[in-house]
């Protein structure tokens, strides 16, 4: 298995390339060459997490590692989450569960992607005999998570840029009280897109690097956070169904990664019904769907501030193997002149959206009556950005057949003022 850019001009990359790469060379993003298949037979024989990861990791990984290797590395990959199975179904009603993915040390989803790309980026560090900076930009949960994934390697320090404005209190604590001397936070006067047009920067030109230091990304551009989260969308379904009937996912999206690994995993084998790419104010994801219209607009701060982006990086993924069927010359012409200028496709090309998504934008009002109702009817409390993909199902849920799954990625306790506000 090797891989390419959506843009067309970086390819025959091998996994461990990718991994140590993160961006392309030519501005896009690595894709793999073919989509590997899962054999279901063999999922629906497991039980645990880590043996259904087993399956799916070492389809990406024989350029750079023998699955031996691969498999051992697995074994110690995920560490400090609350859940022996990391990942709790909570059912509300028969048309509806709750995918718990906050067990982890950082109570959210991103440790499922960043300490598969820690271990990783250990693994090829210590064999290369080389360190590395880890650089990435957060607006909440993703430098709280790379900074726990990486700070018990001594080979790689850890540089994270926050935004100047809408995170909670909790999430800030959880990245500028890290005791550790290869720990370093900075506070960015701009937003979340000025923080990733830094790393953008960085990873473009990396003159400030040793000769024996590599440059890694955190950002989910970098593949092996979307291999990590492809794992839990295969879990989850064996847990529900026995991957016997496809499901429906609602999907609270800000940077369209976590939006990205459930199409990924339909790609693999995964049966799929239908994708609700459900986001707050900042709505770019919610016009292309509904209106054909990715164009940047201004920033909103929000109660939802992980989903606080202007421009969803991972979905030049999906228009390059989705929309354009995998032609990187129109991808590169998406971007030429993207964000000054919007995307539109051809209604042809946009069209084939129905097949796959459904989206919807949820205001702040809405959110906080979503988790007042879900802890009045079901006695159970969810954060901000869960409660965005819930209201998200209950609005359009006469237009969803069968069972959906709404991914609850980050735990409640990590927006206490929220929480009081809404009188919960």
């Amino acid at each position: 298995m090797l891989f390419h850019s959506t843009r067309g001009k970086d390819h025959n990359r091998t996994f461990e390339d990718v991994l140590m790469q993160g961006l392309a060379a030519d501005g896009g993003l690595f894709m793999p060459d073919s989509w590997p298949q899962v054999d279901l037979e063999r999922i629906k024989t497991l039980d645990s997490f880590i043996d259904v990861a087993k399956c799916i990791v070492p389809l990406f990984t024989k350029s750079s590692f023998s699955d031996e290797e691969v498999l051992a590395l697995l074994d110690d990959t995920w560490h400090d989450f609350s859940k022996e199975n990391f990942a709790a179904i909570h059912k509300l009603d028969n048309t509806k569960s709750i995918l718990e993915l906050f067990h982890g040390p950082t109570a959210a989803f991103k440790d499922f992607g960043l300490q598969l790309a820690a271990a990783f980026f250990n693994k090829s560090l210590t064999k290369q005999n080389k360190t590395a900076i880890v650089l990435g930009a957060t607006s909440g949960d993703t430098g709280s998570a790379a900074i726990d994934a990486c700070k018990r390697f001594e080979s790689i320090k850890s540089f994270i840029l926050l935004p100047d404005g809408n995170m909670s209190e909790v999430q800030r604590r959880q990245m500028t009280t890290v005791d550790s001397p290869n720990v370093f936070t900075l506070r960015v006067n701009g937003t979340f897109d000025d923080c990733q047009d830094i790393v953008k920067q960085a990873f473009n030109e990396r003159s400030f690097l040793k000769d024996d230091q590599f440059l890694l990304a955190v950002n989910s551009i970098n593949w092996v956070r979307i291999i990590g989260q492809i794992c839990y969308y295969f879990y989850a379904s064996l847990k529900i169904n026995q991957l016997e009937k496809p499901l429906n996912f609602s999907v609270p999206t800000g940077n369209f990664g976590n939006v990205f690994a459930c199409y990924s995993a339909y790609k693999m084998g995964m049966p799929l019904n239908k994708i609700l790419v459900a986001v707050n104010d900042n709505n770019i994801l919610h016009r292309f769907f509904s209106e054909n219209d990715y164009s940047k607009t201004k920033v909103s701060e929000t109660l939802s501030p992980s989903m606080d982006i202007s421009i969803a990086s991972n979905f030049e993924r999906l228009l390059y193997d989705f929309y354009a069927d995998r032609d990187c010359s129109i991808c590169d012409d998406f971007y030429k002149n993207f964000p000054q200028s919007p995307i539109k496709l051809e209604k042809s090309m946009w069209e084939k959206s129905k097949d796959l998504f459904m989206s919807y934008s949820v205001d702040d009002i809405s959110t906080i009556n979503a988790m007042k109702n879900i802890f009045a009817s079901y006695d159970y409390l969810i954060d901000p950005h869960t409660a965005v993909a819930i209201e998200a199902v209950d609005k359009i849920n006469e237009e969803l057949d069968g069972e959906t799954l709404i991914l609850s990625t980050a735990h409640p306790a990590k927006f206490p003022e929220i929480i009081k506000d809404a009188d919960l």
